[in-house]
């Protein structure tokens, strides 16, 4: 039995090399926000369950760049090496890759950029913070190989519903992250895929549900999350959830 698996696992390791070192075009895909995306699913007590449904699976057409800059083969946790003050599990990155994949055959690698980072505010978003230094500098980064940015994936607002400030803000926030980003990465009908959060942290998702519902730029689609279930602490998604969201971030990306 050793001796197929050793196998299998080389033959993994030699796809991915290949899929990095060709000039086959890779359709990037940036995951920013935050503990939802970055994926809480299977996490109990500030460990993750190591459990990972088919749906996660590895595959070697869906590739990673890891905090290091360096395209490496997928598999949960994405964010591990990212959001790396907390304990992350399953998110909906890979289901999400595997559905492309699924849809678009053999001849597709996709990349994920994970920037995702629990408990994060929009402003923490804005431009000149380290966080949207950061996703500028792993979104560039990611296309010295090749490839094309096809989209950016973007699950936050949480956070958002504490304070009646911040929630009022909220549309007017994000516009201008988005404008933002495709112009300073020089892509102006970049498409934004931003899931409309079910839950927070405070009493005002109502408020930032209706920005995101509302938000009216060009090339922005939403995705609902709400009716998805939730874990006990009322706020993270499960691990089922996460991969019924991937499916719908997917289904959304293909219809576009």
């Amino acid at each position: 039995m050793i001796e197929p698996l050793f196998f299998w696992l080389f033959s993994l390791i030699s796809i991915s090399k290949v899929a990095i070192g060709t000039s086959i075009p890779i359709d990037i895909f940036v995951l920013a926000g935050q503990s939802n995306m970055a994926g809480r699913g299977g996490v109990t007590h500030g460990a993750w369950d190591h459990y990972a449904p088919p749906e996660c699976s590895p595959n070697s057409q869906i590739l990673r760049l890891s905090a290091k800059l360096k395209w490496e083969s997928a598999h949960e946790p994405l964010h591990a090496d990212i959001d790396s003050g907390k304990a992350c599990g399953v998110g909906p990155g890979m289901a999400f890759a595997n559905e492309v994949v699924r849809a678009r055959g053999p001849s597709v690698v996709v990349g994920l950029v994970p920037c995702a980072v629990g408990g994060t505010r929009i402003r923490q978003w804005a431009r000149g913070t380290p966080l949207y230094s950061r996703l500028l500098s792993r979104a560039k980064q990611s296309l010295k190989k090749g490839g094309t940015i096809r989209a950016v994936l973007w699950f936050q607002g949480e956070s958002d519903t504490v304070r009646t400030s911040d929630a009022e803000a909220y549309g007017g926030n994000m516009e201008k992250f988005i404008i933002d980003i495709r112009s300073d990465l020089n892509i102006p009908n970049l498409l934004i895929i931003q899931v409309a959060i079910a839950s927070g942290e405070g009493q005002y998702i109502e408020e930032v549900r209706k920005a995101q519902l509302q938000l009216s730029l060009p090339n922005v689609k939403c995705v609902d999350a709400k009716g998805l279930n939730l874990k006990p602490d009322k706020l993270h998604l499960t691990t089922t959830s996460e991969v019924q969201l991937g499916v719908k971030l997917a289904n959304a990306f293909l219809a576009s």
